[in-house]
């Protein structure tokens, strides 16, 4: 048999505004999503809705 696997390049990883945390304002906005860590190593950063402001803001991945 086939000895034990290596991690997988796919990671899941959380997402959470960076404005939120700023602001005070009580509650957070976080999205869980899935990244190859070949292609990007660095943390991500993308633009997702916040329920809570009511608009778009920047999400950094936390960890």
């Amino acid at each position: 048999m086939a000895s034990k696997k290596a991690k997988g390049n796919r990671v899941q990883v959380i997402l959470e505004c960076t404005e939120m945390k700023n602001s005070g304002l009580p509650g957070t906005s976080r999205y869980v999503t899935v990244k190859n860590r070949k292609n990007t190593p660095e943390r991500m950063e993308l633009k997702k809705y916040n329920p809570i402001l009511k608009r778009m803001t920047i999400h950094k991945e936390i960890k």
